[in-house]
């Protein structure tokens, strides 16, 4: 994949308590296949395509994080970490640790914005993030879901590049980031529709070849359906948890129905 611009997703990845449970189950639903897990990087694990192109990782828990909840984390693109980490902190966020180099991979941080959502930031090295997107088992877009969205888009709009456009639905609460003229990330203002215990938090799409039948191998694994299947121009999606209770959506971008929605 080529260089990003600053503040474009580039790498996606969760950690759950029971890894090899995990592996089994996005291998079944994407037909993922894995590298080796690495001991010096804590068994931090690539899932690849069948054509051996990167497209996400998985890794267990870290010692005294048991009680975090399984969740998926985005990365977005900077090419100075630590500048990006100080725009973090002057624009009301939380650093979850300072940047840190992982080997001759990259450098990383991981923070918290003032609405809630975790998220990261990378500064490649060797690992410059997706090989693969838009295409079955592979991401092709995320959305930051928001209990609060005025702190939301104040900060990421500190920290990133993006011209902000706003969707024309009156349903909605919904904003395109934008870099360069196209759309990178979504944000969306949660409604009283998701249950109260869920925080803010980061939706990461991933492409599958039909949806319904994506949702019914979750369920059969023992995930769960939060919404859908809905047909959409953007293609027929839906809100899925796999069984260790990790939130994502799934995608048919080939079955994409209705006009697209304009945006101001």
């Amino acid at each position: 994949m080529p260089a990003q611009p600053e503040g474009a997703p580039v790498w996606a990845d969760a950690m759950f308590p029971d890894l090899e449970a995990a592996k089994s189950f996005y291998a079944e639903l994407f037909g993922w296949d894995y590298d080796p897990g690495s001991e010096e990087f804590g068994n931090y694990t690539q899932a690849k395509t069948s054509d051996g192109k990167h497209v996400a990782a998985l890794s267990p828990q870290m010692p005294g994080m048991e009680a975090v909840p399984a969740a998926w984390n985005l990365y977005l693109a900077t090419a100075d970490a630590a500048a990006t980490a100080e725009k973090i902190k002057s624009a009301g966020g939380t650093l979850a640790m300072e940047p840190m180099q992982v080997g001759d991979f990259g450098t990383m941080v991981t923070a918290q914005e003032p609405g809630g959502t975790w998220f990261s930031v990378w500064q490649p090295g060797s690992h410059a993030g997706f090989e693969k997107v838009n295409e079955p088992g592979a991401f092709c877009w995320a959305e930051v879901n928001t209990r609060d969205a005025a702190k939301t888009d104040a900060f990421f709009t500190s920290v990133f590049p993006y011209d902000v456009k706003k969707m024309a639905d009156e349903h909605v609460d919904f904003n395109v980031w934008q870099l360069g003229g196209q759309p990178y990330l979504g944000r969306m203002q949660m409604t009283d529709e998701f249950p109260e215990h869920v925080p803010s938090y980061v939706n990461v799409y991933f492409v599958v070849e039909d949806c319904d039948a994506a949702v019914a191998t979750v369920q059969r694994l023992g995930g769960k359906l939060h919404f859908g299947p809905m047909d959409s121009p953007f293609g027929r999606f839906a809100a899925v948890g796999d069984p260790q209770g990790a939130a994502f959506s799934v995608i048919d971008v080939t079955a994409a129905k209705g006009e697209m929605p304009s945006l101001d």
